[in-house]
């Protein structure tokens, strides 16, 4: 097949890419180091994530994509441009297909913006497909059978909790909060409470090590280093998971809010279809410790961790875009 069908994950965190035919070429983090002066893209995904809090004055690395959005349209292109020469070779004579998923409460602004971007990258074919539908795809829910599944994707920039049935969103909610504002949560605990200035990475690592949406009962610790906000000298702390719980618990509990909220429109019969299922979640952040606990204890439905949650929304999207016919009134194409 000369005609490359590709799906991307965009996300807030990583981006993924899958190629029809292969599976999942590509995992890497959605940031883009770029040189002031000239406004060249110096570096991609892992060698630009490690440069993130440590550029000279002549490069910045940052994220082009907040709360599951584009925000900096020009670096989302370029990004978009070397996803699809990685997978295509620099030099390509068919320009591929590109499925691209978002989340499902974006405004039409943002979709078209997506889709413009896309084009610009090089893609023959534009698709969008929502994020919720293809993360319920990519855990094989039954999604076309006339019963319901609800599934919560908890991403980097955005949660997304849906209900779907007969192939389609019947009820959905968005929160533009997510893994990016947990981190945001501990960097605001550790100042408030130690003066300790900490990065992006430090309090992803802290979250990722340690943290915990219930407090364990065998309380970990590690050190993190940081500035001392009062003296302004480095300073090293010993931290524990009991306050990693207590500094994210207020973002969790807006997380769920979005569970809830679907949970009190959905239809009585898909009620109590949900009830019989439970709670699918998925998302790179539905791997926190103890977060399917909590979720089950505050809305009363068993909530369960998708398998490889981090892949559900990439193989849904390369899934949908290998069977385009079957998902075509899903799908939005430019």
């Amino acid at each position: 097949m000369l005609n490359k069908r590709i799906g991307i994950d965009l996300g807030t965190a990583n981006s993924l890419v899958w190629v029809a035919g292969q599976g999942l070429v590509m995992n890497e983090p959605t940031v883009v180091a770029v040189g002031t002066e000239d406004g060249r893209i110096v570096a991609v995904g892992n060698e630009a994530k490690e440069m993130l809090g440590r550029t000279p004055g002549n490069i910045t690395a940052s994220r082009p994509m907040r709360d599951g959005v584009i925000a900096d349209y020009r670096v989302t292109e370029a990004m978009l441009k070397y996803f699809i020469q990685k997978v295509c070779g620099r030099i390509f004579l068919f320009k591929p297909e590109v499925m691209i998923c978002v989340p499902a409460g974006v405004t039409q602004v943002e979709r078209r913006a997506v889709l413009d971007a896309t084009l610009s990258a090089g893609a023959k074919a534009a698709y969008l497909i929502d994020e919720p539908l293809a993360a319920a795809i990519g855990a094989r829910l039954p999604i076309a059978a006339a019963s319901g599944n609800m599934i919560i994707d908890i991403g980097g920039g955005s949660a997304e909790a849906a209900v779907i049935c007969l192939g389609g969103v019947v009820v959905h909610k968005s929160v533009r909060v997510a893994g990016n504002k947990l981190d945001e949560a501990i960097i605001g605990y550790m100042k408030k409470k130690h003066n300790l200035l900490i990065g992006e990475t430090t309090a992803e690592e802290a979250k990722i090590r340690i943290g915990s949406a219930l407090v364990l009962d065998k309380p970990e610790s590690m050190e993190i280093k940081g500035r001392d906000s009062i003296t302004g000298l480095p300073r090293a702390i010993e931290t524990s998971s009991t306050e990693i719980t207590e500094a994210i618990r207020p973002v969790l509990l807006a997380i769920i809010g979005a569970a809830k909220g679907v949970l009190e429109e959905t239809p009585p019969e898909l009620a109590s279809d949900i009830i019989d299922k439970g709670i699918i979640m998925s998302g790179g952040t539905s791997a926190l410790r103890n977060f399917d606990r909590l979720m089950t204890e505050l809305t009363g439905v068993p909530c369960h961790v998708a398998e490889d949650p981090l892949m559900c929304v990439v193989r849904g999207t390369g899934i949908a875009i290998e069977n385009l016919d079957l998902y075509k009134k899903s799908i939005i194409k430019r």
